[in-house]
């Protein structure tokens, strides 16, 4: 009996110091999952799957990219990551769309709940049908202010970045167009093509197919930059009016993000394979192929970017009659 006992014991002793050698083991030691808010395909997708192999480069582990779609403003991604523990073995795929989902009651947490990492976004633009009347934002601008309301402008739904941005357009120059919402970047485009609206806002990088094949003309960038595609020169809005810099740019953040209550060795091991694969020839080829702004930022930097949009967006949505949620009742300030 004796004898049992002390192999019963000296199993247990086995055990123990194996479970505790696994503890003890350095994150990462297994394959590390990030859930895409959005679907397959999609930019936030794309770049996470772009980015995760980056990283993989300079982790022991591999990374695999899986799609959690659904919800209020990719609500169920993110619920889903936030019900898993905060170790860092699972991340979240996000994009700056994603801080409305508190104030459309997808969820009730900030987007401080997040330690976030942007990775870029694509500058948005102004452009019209092929065929329309109007050469450049001057010419549409008058237009517009000669009969407020009545030109039909297309730039997703209500409270995206791409409507943000008409906004700021028609802060900044006094026009006012006749915002027609759409369910994405791609409807509002087809709608422009086919000439139920006189223009739309969406980013380069979904636009660039569509000017590189003449279906729509750019008319200018709503970043301070202009930009050369399909043999012209985009010219800057910031050229043509002063002060537009009050309201742009407002720009896309999509990257991913980790538990903010993770520790700070995780976020430091993910840092640091973010900062390696950032600055590596791989992303920035990519982004100049895809039409993509490189970010970089992450923790404390990136937290504020995407501070400011939260706080743009949902006063945005409240002000438009879109949010179920006082932003106030949330602790976001208004901007």
């Amino acid at each position: 009996m004796e004898l049992k006992f002390a192999k019963l014991m000296s199993v247990a002793a086995v055990v123990t110091g194996l479970a505790g050698g696994a503890l003890a083991q350095d994150y990462p030691y297994r394959d590390i999952t990030t859930a895409v808010v959005w679907g397959a395909g999609g930019g936030t997708d794309t770049i996470n799957r772009m980015i995760m192999a980056e990283m993989e480069k300079h982790l022991p582990v591999s990374i695999n990219v899986t799609n959690q779609t659904g919800g209020v403003a990719g609500s169920n991604g993110m619920v889903y990551v936030m019900n898993q523990p905060d170790d860092g073995y699972t991340l979240v795929g996000l994009s700056e769309s994603n801080v409305t989902a508190a104030v459309q009651g997808g969820w009730d947490k900030k987007f401080d709940y997040w330690y976030p990492f942007i990775v870029g976004g694509s500058p948005d633009l102004i452009s019209v049908p092929a065929n329309s009347p109007y050469a450049t934002l001057e010419e549409l601008v008058d237009a517009a202010k000669a009969a407020p309301g009545t030109i039909p402008a297309a730039a997703s739904g209500a409270g995206s970045i791409h409507h943000l941005n008409l906004l700021a357009i028609q802060n900044g120059s006094g026009a006012e167009f006749k915002f027609v919402p759409y369910k994405g970047s791609a409807p509002g485009q087809e709608a422009a093509i086919a000439g139920e609206v006189a223009l739309v806002v969406t980013s380069l990088a979904e636009q660039a197919a569509l000017i590189e094949g003449g279906q729509l003309k750019p008319l200018a960038m709503l970043t301070p930059d202009s930009v050369e595609i399909a043999g012209m020169t985009v010219p800057s809005a910031f050229d043509s009016y002063d002060g537009l810099d009050k309201y742009l740019p407002l720009k896309q953040a999509i990257g991913f993000a980790v538990h903010n209550s993770a520790s700070d060795d995780i976020k430091a091991k993910l840092g640091a394979a973010f900062e390696k694969a950032i600055a590596g020839e791989a992303v920035a080829e990519w982004a100049a192929a895809n039409n993509y702004d490189v970010g970089g930022q992450y923790g404390e930097e990136a937290s504020k970017i995407f501070a400011t949009l939260e706080a743009n967006f949902a006063y945005t949505l409240q002000e438009l009659g879109a949010a179920t949620v006082d932003p106030a009742s949330l602790g976001i300030e208004k901007p």
